[in-house]
């Protein structure tokens, strides 16, 4: 071990010293970028991009976990990622699925799939739906697994989910349109049940939300780091932890 290492390892120490419990998020949220371009760097294939993004998720998930986060939402796959070559493609669904099937396997969390799977190969969305459900009962830190998912995809199935209901109920849209409440909306969201996010980090450097849960994130604390994912460390996670502990959250007031 360096003399790098070895300062790294007090520096982190002294963060995580630092923290207040009562000052942490509940629900963290990922925006899980930079495997393409950590795999292109490094002269390797985008495929150990991907592969090297899901073992960086298994850590990501425990030092939450270590922290007492109740909810990890992480975006994997979005609705523009679905234009990739087919190869491309294919080999982002392998490693999510890899990586459901080991946190599956090892009972570590429940999982839940959030997006649109009608948008995925048949096949795919079928095993990421068994794999989630096979963890139901695991009574620890969810996470949540963001494939085929847009925020706008989100918003527009929504809508289309509630009116569907309404029609059901016999209601007119002049009806609906008239007693439309923003709890209305929210329960037909992909994460119904489940509290908004509280922190939202993105790696890799770009400072945008590309469309993640655009209606959850409204009164979310946002955290931007320069590190490729494959590249985010504890000492970098710490640092969001921190951040966002010396926040005074207003929540709009």
């Amino acid at each position: 071990m360096g003399v790098t290492d070895l300062a790294y390892g007090v520096y982190e120490r002294r963060l995580a010293k630092s923290l207040d419990p009562q000052r942490l998020p509940h629900h963290v949220g990922a925006i899980v970028d930079g495997n393409r371009r950590w795999a292109k760097r490094g002269g390797t294939k985008y495929e150990h991009g991907y592969k090297a993004g899901a073992d960086k998720i298994i850590e990501f998930s425990q030092w939450c976990d270590d922290l007492g986060v109740e909810i990890v939402t992480l975006w994997l796959l979005s609705t523009d990622n679905l234009q990739r070559p087919a190869e491309e493609v294919e080999s982002i669904l392998a490693a999510v699925e890899a990586l459901m099937e080991q946190i599956a396997e090892e009972r570590r969390w429940p999982l839940s799939v959030i997006g649109n799977l009608d948008m995925l190969p048949a096949e795919s969305a079928a095993r990421m739906k068994r794999l989630a459900e096979s963890t139901t009962d695991v009574q620890q830190m969810r996470v949540n697994i963001c494939v085929g998912y847009g925020g706008r995809q989100e918003l527009t199935d929504a809508m289309r989910s509630l009116l569907v209901e309404q029609a059901s109920l016999g209601r007119s849209l002049e009806e609906v349109a008239s007693t439309l409440e923003v709890d209305h909306i929210a329960e037909h969201l992909y994460t119904r049940g489940q509290p908004d996010p509280d922190l939202v980090i993105r790696t890799s450097g770009e400072q945008r939300l590309s469309g993640f849960l655009l209606w959850q994130s409204v009164h979310s604390e946002f955290y931007f780091s320069d590190a490729l994912w494959p590249s985010f460390r504890h000492v970098d996670f710490l640092r969001a932890m921190r951040s966002y502990a010396a926040r005074e959250r207003r929540f709009g007031a």
